[in-house]
């Protein structure tokens, strides 16, 4: 049988807070690996791991969870936190019980209960949770990305950077995740006007200082935001994290970064020798998938409300019909809303669109304000 050869990542577990996103790797195997996705953080709330098994590729990409496993995270103090699934292959500790403590070293422990095939016992390496300063300053610069020739309007974008430092020279290995939200408006007096979208990032951002004098991290760029979308057109939020690590994970993301460098996104086909920090105790030859991290955490969050030149119009080509007279409109509010109504003008006449999102926000967006957002 051919080795192992290649990797599809769908989506690699960028950990935002508590929230994971699924991790569903491919291979050109009948064989399913086990693939485990975890991090646990000094913050408060729910710590989460998440099992699943990996898709051969003439299978459907979609999750394989792994249920019903016995899941404990055990640390050098001779405690043990039973962790509870909450949904198929989702696993969280109990926040009242649990929460990392910088210093103390921890262990995933997992048991696979599958009476279909044999029970196996599989652990992670104790892995000690460093501390992690505060993120000193989260700023922005406006980008040119087009001069001014004749008559082409200037475009501009958005460049976040991120500074850091640490004297107590305890954290030499960061890495950092995103959350960014942004408010948008419809230019039309409709119901459902204003929304809220966020996303959480999807690339990996990590630096050591170990090659520096100082361990001190300036102007490091956390997100570009480009012109070609609304974020920047109202008001924009971006919550950073920041992660300390050890150099066996930070080695394990650095593997990951540079073969998405190389296929231009983690999506596309990943080699497998990117093995991460679970065993088999029942099979020390077995391949697992994914890694188990024990990280400090800290975030700091910025809003960003500017004018940037040459950003697009994204309503342009909303109006598709008009009618006058107040003429029964079919299909209403299933194919077609209403932009605008002129019915005092002679004779009355109402624009429409068969673009949903043109006249209802909550098509792209929710309505419900986030409890962080500013008002101006």
């Amino acid at each position: 049988m051919r080795s192992i050869k290649y990797l599809i990542i769908s989506i690699i577990f960028l950990l935002a807070g508590s929230c994971i996103s699924p991790f569903i790797p491919e291979i050109n195997e009948t064989q399913e690996m086990l693939v485990v996705e975890g991090l646990i953080t000094d913050q408060p709330g729910i710590n989460v791991v998440m099992l699943s098994r990996s898709v051969p590729l003439n299978k459907e990409n979609t999750s394989n969870p792994l249920k019903g496993c016995t899941v404990t995270i055990n640390d050098d103090a001779g405690n043990t936190f039973a962790l509870s699934e909450i949904s198929a292959g989702t696993y969280v500790t109990d926040s009242s019980e649990f929460k990392g403590v910088i210093g103390r070293k921890y262990q995933l422990k997992i048991k696979i209960n599958d009476s279909s095939s044999p029970n196996k016992n599989y652990e992670s390496e104790l892995i000690e949770m460093k501390p992690v300063p505060p993120i000193d300053s989260l700023y922005y610069e406006k980008v040119t990305l087009k001069q001014r020739e004749d008559l082409t309007p200037v475009m501009q974008g958005c460049q976040v950077f991120l500074s850091t430092h640490d004297q107590s020279e305890m954290c030499k290995y960061y890495r950092w995740d995103y959350k960014e939200t942004w408010q948008f408006q419809l230019p039309y007096y409709v119901h459902n006007d204003i929304c809220w979208i966020s996303n959480n990032s999807s690339e990996i951002n990590i630096k050591t200082t170990t090659s520096l004098s100082e361990n001190r991290i300036e102007q490091f760029p956390i997100i570009f935001i480009s012109n070609k979308t609304d974020r920047l057109n109202k008001k924009y939020s971006l919550l950073v994290h920041q992660y300390s690590m050890n150099e066996d994970e930070y080695d394990y993301w650095s593997k990951l970064q540079s073969i998405s460098d190389e296929t231009g996104s983690l999506y596309d086909i990943t080699p497998s020798s990117i093995i991460g920090n679970i065993y088999c105790i029942d099979d020390p030859g077995e391949q697992v998938l994914g890694y188990f991290s024990v990280s400090a955490k800290t975030s700091k969050r910025i809003f960003i409300k500017d004018y940037f030149a040459g950003l697009p119009d994204l309503y342009l080509k909303c109006a598709t019909d008009t009618v006058f007279n107040n003429d029964t409109i079919p299909g209403l509010n299933q194919t077609i809303w209403i932009l605008m109504s002129f019915d005092y003008s002679m004779p009355p006449y109402k624009v429409l669109t068969t673009k949903k999102g043109c006249a209802d926000c909550t098509a792209r967006g929710s309505k419900i304000k986030p409890v962080f957002w500013e008002d101006d």
